[in-house]
């Protein structure tokens, strides 16, 4: 019984971040080169920022790839901190569109996609090889090299997603859920907790969401703890960003506990609201799985907007300038 649980679950999560970060990685060097300037340039004010980022996050596919890449900025003193904060909310609401693109249940075309995809990209590296000449020719055949890189990685997730929707059954029979769905059922804490630890361990809220959805449109899980779970992956993600910030700067560090605090500040606001969030999401669709996306798009966006005001306050401006984190009193 456990190995039809571990090793479906374990390889379906492997490969879910392995596509992720394929995906990931193809965007970034394509679009890479261009943000440093772009950040600078675009978050001139709060609400540029999260706009920026939205879009930037949406791209490439990972919050936690511009946060980190944020704090690597302000530790080089090429942004200050006061302009992070647009960039941690845009980067929450973009990161949805994975999820959003999942609910459309697209596993079926997995394995084709991988094909072509991987076709696509054999194909313009030997064509690169043999008739590559001029930097434009060059540039468009990168391009087409990167694209196919990221529809490889994200056949790669939906094939995962199949993987990990064949686990249903034995967790069902295990009685892993049940145990699971009665403890929520007294608090819906221990869903939030289970979302935020699974996700601090795989470094991957997406991955996490994802698995949740797969569990609750088979039935296996109701859909008020899969948003619990989707809740506490929020908080979960912000580890990664917390790792980046050691041994940086104090702004550094600003910018990781500022996307703690806002991450855990929504989370806080949103758990007694969460069966209101599920009415939303059912209005939305009545897809379960497609409830958990649409409900981690309503919260992300809601959480960011009522967080947006608080940016503007002075005090950020006034204290821009924080001294490197061995110079602090």
């Amino acid at each position: 019984m456990l190995r039809e649980i571990m090793i479906p679950l374990t390889l379906g999560l492997s490969l879910f971040m392995f596509g992720m970060k394929i995906m990931e990685s193809a965007l970034q060097a394509w679009a890479g080169p261009l943000l440093t300037k772009l950040l600078n340039a675009s978050t001139t004010t709060p609400l540029k920022g999260m706009v920026f980022s939205t879009l930037v996050t949406a791209v490439l596919q990972s919050s936690t790839a511009v946060t980190v890449m944020t704090i690597g900025l302000v530790n080089a003193g090429l942004l200050t901190y006061a302009r992070t904060l647009g960039i941690i909310l845009g980067g929450n609401i973009g990161t949805c569109l994975t999820t959003e693109l999942i609910a459309f249940n697209f596993t079926q075309i997995g394995m084709p996609l991988l094909i072509i995809s991987s076709a696509l990209w054999a194909a313009s590296i030997l064509i690169e090889d043999k008739l590559g000449s001029g930097r434009n020719f060059t540039v468009k055949l990168r391009a087409v090299q990167y694209g196919a890189l990221a529809a490889a990685g994200f056949s790669l997730i939906l094939i995962a997603i199949k993987w990990m929707q064949s686990v249903s059954p034995a967790l069902e029979a295990a009685g892993i859920l049940d145990w699971l769905i009665r403890k929520a059922s007294d608090s819906l804490l221990w869903g939030a907790a289970a979302g935020a630890i699974l996700t601090a361990l795989v470094h991957s809220s997406a991955a996490v969401i994802g698995m949740t959805m797969t569990l609750v449109g088979s039935g296996a899980l109701p859909v008020e703890l899969g948003i619990a779970m989707v809740i506490g992956s929020n908080v979960g993600t912000c580890v990664t960003a917390l790792i980046a910030s050691i041994g940086g700067t104090r702004s550094g560090s600003f910018v990781a506990w500022s996307h703690i605090i806002l991450n855990l500040g929504g989370a806080v606001l949103f758990l007694p609201l969460i069966p209101s969030l599920e009415a939303v999401s059912a209005w939305i669709t009545n897809d379960p799985a497609s409830q958990i996306a649409h409900s981690q798009t309503v919260f992300n966006v809601v959480c960011s907007v009522l967080a947006l005001p608080i940016c503007y306050l002075p005090v950020w401006k006034a204290g821009k300038d924080l001294p490197p984190a061995g110079n602090a009193a």
